[in-house]
């Protein structure tokens, strides 16, 4: 087995065995987001494709392939920003999980993070991906989901949110360092070119939330929590009639207010993996970016 840097003509490889790896996860595991999982779509493999490129642009050195005399058998991504590095993605082709090939791509993806005072990645409910994690220092915070059809006469009306454009950049940078201590920097410029930016700017707050090519919400993070339900209520009135806000953790307890306040369903699956930080807060994090 060979580990190498990924290369861009590795990316779409690297999506259909990233696809067939969560694929399966979700399969087994029913997975809460999604209760008849499916194959990525063509849009959501076009965004998953052009995010990689990205950061196999910003950050070679923290993205790797692992193959053999059959092709790629496994794959990783990660990125640092400021003194934050940040796994993006990791996956195992199916049936080859516990062959000895998931350890050495992740040290190679973690030697990124040299010189960096914190950690974050996004962990499915997979106990052996989570055993990888606690023995590599992270705390496990649980991921909450709230899911479920959308009742638009709930929606309360929503003012002092605009739309966001590229001069928004240093706002939601200031934002990102004050919850997680680092800001998203050239991420920004590649969601701008993917997903729909929403802002709110005001004496008493300052916040961003993103909604991406599924009308759900991706990202989002507020000086305070008034700003942040007010963010939450905008992104779920610009998707779709299915909403879902992933990736909540117990610290972030103004998301479950707006989530029930909806009327939609509850569900916990996953972990916030954290090394030398707290939560993010007021902060709703997204899978890959962080």
């Amino acid at each position: 087995m060979l580990i190498r840097p990924m290369t861009l003509d590795d990316v779409p490889a690297a999506e259909r065995l990233s696809d067939a790896a969560f694929f399966e996860l979700d399969s087994r595991q029913r997975r809460v987001t999604e209760p008849d999982p499916q194959p990525r779509s063509p849009a959501h493999q076009a965004t998953w494709e052009s995010r990689t490129a990205h950061f196999v642009r910003t950050d070679p050195a923290g993205c790797w392939v692992a193959e053999d005399d059959t092709g790629m058998v496994g794959m990783v991504t990660s990125f640092r920003r400021e003194t934050l590095w940040c796994l993006a993605t990791y996956a195992v082709r199916p049936g080859l999980q516990g062959a000895g090939i998931g350890r050495p791509l992740l040290a190679a993806a973690m030697d990124h993070a040299r010189g960096c005072t914190r950690a974050a990645l996004a962990s499915s409910a997979d106990p052996k991906a989570v055993r990888v994690y606690h023995r590599a220092g992270f705390a496990l915070h649980p991921q909450m989901h709230l899911t479920g059809p959308l009742d638009r006469s709930l929606l309360p009306v929503v003012t002092k949110v605009r739309e966001g454009s590229a001069s928004d950049i240093d706002l939601m940078d200031s934002v990102d360092r004050a919850a997680r201590g680092a800001g998203h920097g050239p991420d920004h410029e590649w969601m701008l070119g993917v997903w729909r930016l929403l802002v709110s700017d005001t004496t008493t707050g300052s916040g961003y939330a993103y909604v991406d090519e599924r009308g759900r919400l991706a990202l989002l993070g507020a000086s305070n929590r008034r700003t942040a339900t007010r963010l939450l209520w905008a992104a779920l009135a610009e998707g779709g009639e299915h909403a879902a806000i992933t990736h909540v953790t117990g610290a972030n307890q103004w998301a479950l207010d707006v989530g029930f306040a909806a009327r939609l369903h509850l569900t916990q699956e996953g972990y916030l993996g954290l090394r030398g930080m707290k939560p993010p807060v007021p902060y709703v994090h997204h899978g890959a970016l962080l």
